[in-house]
């Protein structure tokens, strides 16, 4: 086989994007070193609280796994990176009556979990008090409905009442720069109290699924790698990767868009320093030609799972002779269901690979044809795209 930089020019998406040849080879060389180990499958997954469609992957809903938040738009933080813009699509369910009633809307409709989060209160604690008696109804009545939760700051009192309401996965961010925790978050806590939050949910039953953002302190990568030292001391079931998106920040308080050569060598950093841990791109990422970096750099790295992968992701994993499943579910409550922290191997559906580049090439080939429509217009004939159960794929 080529090289991988090489390689990279045989994938059609990918073949003009810039990408860095050092860190590409540094990648490779590093996928080398594991010549003879049991490569993890690479898990594409579907998110649903937004749309997802490539050439190689279809929408797959909008019902199965949506987002609710318990404050509806609303948080006091107002965190520079965010100004609680996440929270304003979601689900309200401002009470626990609306709670109720929410869940069984998206029962009824089909769904299979949701994730559960709220705006934060001045101390980054997301009041949910209220609510855990409601949780643990829907839990009873409703026991194969999963539930991802933002849990912000907890203590150990805390994340034993999430564990005992029935949660599946707890989510949390971790930052290790006091600096981001001032600045960014606006918030009087300290590097210890995220540690300590880590700490107390790896107590539990519960499987936990922290997120580090990468790039939180105004674009710049800052304490990332404290981060890692903190889920290296608590070992979480898995860690879900995202890059700061710089279109929520204020004029006055700008974000630049992460080095995402910087960014690949964090996913580079981090698969050595949790090699058991599965790794997961979560949706949160800049977009354009950047998203198409980050993503090339995630698979190269050996990340083993992308939520809304970028065009040509399947191709290049398959390229890179990794096995491909495709799972139509958040990255974070497809942990808590078990997918990739024990049973990772049965979820999904998998992709067979050969089928994967046959498709692509019948779809460039197609590309190709052109042929006169009215008016003399010249329209250039396009392949549908990769769907789950065509000839190029098999049940998981």
């Amino acid at each position: 086989m080529s090289n991988w930089y090489d390689l990279l020019q045989h994938v059609e998406p990918l073949e003009d994007l810039p990408l860095d040849p050092d860190l590409v080879q540094s990648l490779e060389s590093d996928w080398s070193a594991l010549a003879g180990c049991d490569i993890p499958p690479m898990h594409f997954y579907t998110p649903t609280f937004k749309s997802c469609r490539t050439s190689e992957l279809t929408d797959c809903g909008s019902k199965t796994w949506p987002a609710v938040s318990v404050t509806g738009g609303d948080c006091k933080l107002q965190c520079d990176h965010c100004r609680a813009a996440i929270l304003k699509p979601m689900i309200p369910a401002r009470t626990p009556e609306e709670l109720w009633r929410v869940v069984n809307g998206i029962v009824e409709d089909g769904g299979r979990g949701m994730l559960l989060t709220g705006g934060s209160n001045r101390r980054n604690e997301v009041e949910y008090d209220a609510y855990y008696a409601t949780i643990r109804r829907i839990k009873d009545t409703f026991p194969d409905f999963r539930i991802a939760m933002h849990t912000a700051l907890v203590d150990d009192d805390v994340a034993l009442s999430m564990e005992q309401a029935g949660i599946d996965a707890a989510m949390m961010d971790v930052i290790g720069s006091q600096d981001t925790i001032t600045q960014v978050y606006h918030l009087r806590r300290s590097v210890d109290d995220f540690e300590a939050t880590l700490e107390s949910l790896v107590k539990t039953r519960m499987k936990v699924v922290p997120h580090i953002v990468i790039g939180l302190h105004y674009g710049r990568l800052l304490g990332e790698w404290n981060a890692l030292e903190m889920l290296g001391r608590h070992l979480p079931d898995a860690v879900v990767l995202v890059v700061v998106m710089p279109f929520y920040a204020s004029e006055n308080r700008p974000f630049v868009t992460p080095d995402t050569e910087s960014v690949g060598r964090f996913f580079m950093d981090a698969r050595k320093a949790l090699p058991e841990t599965p790794l997961l791109l979560g949706c949160a990422r800049p977009p354009g030609i950047a998203r198409q970096q980050i993503d090339a750099y995630a698979v190269m790295a050996g990340l083993n799972g992308i939520a809304h992968p970028s065009d040509g992701m399947v191709e290049l994993a398959a390229r890179l002779d990794r096995r491909v499943r495709v799972t139509p579910a958040c990255c974070s409550i497809a942990v808590g269901d078990e997918v990739m922290a024990v049973a990772g191997d049965s979820a999904g559906i998998e992709l067979d690979l050969e089928a994967v580049l046959a498709q692509e090439r019948r779809r460039r080939e197609l590309a190709r044809v052109s042929v006169t429509g009215p008016g003399g217009i010249r329209v250039v004939a396009r392949a549908g795209a990769f769907t789950a159960g065509s000839d190029g794929c098999r049940g998981g």
